[in-house]
């Protein structure tokens, strides 16, 4: 009872200093995905900035470290909506070895799927509030250029991915929207990853085959997946310590997996589900039942959504389609997971070659004030990545300073980096506001100090 009157509390005082105020809408987006040569398919390379002087380099380099830097009072609007997730944080840092796991589940586009600014988020957060391990990553590589800086992944070349952009398929995609499917013995995937508890997800189906689990080359288990189409586990406890995971089929029948869970008992985690391409209503096309009961098997204290840069490349979108899209997607995981905070970044801004000059897209504005409004509508946080790199045609000053590539789409690793910095700086500023409103809360309206007695 009394925790939950704090909860009410600390989020009526949030709102009322106007920690979440509105800023002005800005601009962002980006298209497509990070493009790399392959030996069986060549794709187009992502083209060379411009050279620029060293004077317009620095001079970029100051208007991106200003934009980055400004104040972060009220960066994230509506950080009220944070107040739950910002409560697991406050028990994690109190009560570490008392207080359950906290996982972060990321769903987004090409700037997610590369994990550069996600992996910045999920160290700076675990050296302050605890290592929880990296919670769920995905079975094999389901697409080129997938990664996790905290996990190594790899598989045999016969699997079949399914979800990701493919219309028509029957939807049983897990927790991140991808699956991989093996039809013939011998198949291998492999997980490096460190933890104290692995689980494996994977699809059971009429007619499924069977597959084997080693653990640094010993064989812990043997999975039969033939069943009523339904999703299936396999779990273990483990040693503490680095470790290699591997997956053999051992029958000619399919076999369809979707992803690992490697984790501690504490802590907490930062987990990204980005598909490269991506809209946002691509999660809509993900079977709801098994959708739910991943999700529910997370337990997610936060949602985070960054879409935007695809659909601002596109024609057919137009506001009321486009909010009535989001809408559709933020309802549909607030019904699948109701306790989880929901955090909505914009997407960054973008500009497109027109006459030999770059200048920015301007869908970007209809794009992210459309998720602006649709995620304060519903109780939602929302973070303006646009406008916290310095608003419209801002890219461009991120190229010359090279923290965006010659795209002018995608940033490279120190700029994706420095978004990561930037939202972690702006997150805990708000975070530390709820300590100070929490401790008044307790000090003056209980009579006691919850510092000492959290859990009261």
């Amino acid at each position: 009872m009394l925790r939950g009157f704090i909860l009410v509390a600390v989020f009526v005082c949030l709102g009322g200093l106007g920690v979440g105020a509105t800023k002005k809408t800005a601009k962002t987006s980006a298209s497509g995905a990070k493009k790399k040569s392959s030996a069986v398919k060549r794709r187009p390379a992502v083209p060379k900035p411009p050279v620029v002087s060293a004077k317009v380099k620095e001079a970029s380099k100051d208007f991106v470290a200003g934009a980055m830097d400004a104040i972060a009072a009220a960066a994230v609007e509506n950080s009220a909506a944070l107040v739950p997730f910002f409560e697991q944080l406050w028990q994690l840092e109190q009560r570490p070895a008392e207080s359950r796991p906290l996982h972060v589940l990321q769903y987004g586009d090409s700037h997610t799927a590369s994990d550069d600014w996600a992996n910045q988020l999920r160290v700076l957060f675990q050296q302050r509030f605890g290592n929880g391990g990296a919670g769920y990553s995905l079975a094999g590589r389901p697409f080129q250029g997938y990664r996790r800086f905290d996990v190594k992944t790899g598989q045999s070349p016969h699997w079949v991915t399914d979800g990701l952009l493919t219309k028509g398929e029957d939807g049983f995609y897990g927790l991140g929207g991808t699956s991989i499917t093996a039809q013939r013995a011998g198949e291998m995937i492999f997980l490096d990853a460190d933890g104290e508890k692995a689980e494996l997800h994977y699809l059971k189906q009429p007619g499924g085959g069977s597959f084997r689990v080693y653990l640094d080359g010993a064989e812990v288990a043997t999975i039969e997946t033939e069943g009523p189409t339904a999703p299936g586990y396999w779990s273990m406890a483990v040693p503490e310590g680095l470790k290699r995971f591997t997956v053999q089929t051992i029958s000619n029948a399919p076999v369809k997996l979707f992803g690992w869970v490697t984790e501690r008992g504490r802590g907490m985690t930062w987990e990204t589900l980005g598909i490269n391409g991506a809209q946002a209503n691509v999660s809509l096309r993900w079977e709801e039942t098994q959708l739910r009961e991943h999700l529910e098997k997370r337990n997610p204290g936060l949602l985070v959504f960054a879409y935007g840069t695809n659909e601002a490349g596109r024609k057919d979108w137009t506001p009321e389609t486009y909010r009535a899209m989001f809408r559709a997607v933020l309802e549909r995981f607030r019904a699948m997971a109701p306790a989880a905070s929901f955090l909505v970044i914009g997407p960054p801004d973008r500009a497109q070659r027109v006459n030999r000059t770059w200048i920015p897209v301007t869908k970007l504005d209809m794009i992210c004030e459309a998720q602006r409004e649709v995620t304060l509508e519903m109780g939602g946080a929302f973070w303006d990545l646009r406008e916290r790199m310095g608003g419209e045609g801002a890219m461009k000053r991120w190229v010359y300073a090279g923290f965006a590539q010659g795209d002018f789409v995608h940033l490279t690793g120190p700029g994706y980096r420095l978004v990561g910095e930037t939202l972690y700086r702006d997150l805990i500023a708000h975070y530390e506001e709820f300590r100070k409103i929490r401790q008044r809360v307790f000090s003056e309206g209980n009579g006691n100090n919850n510092e000492a007695k959290p859990n009261q």
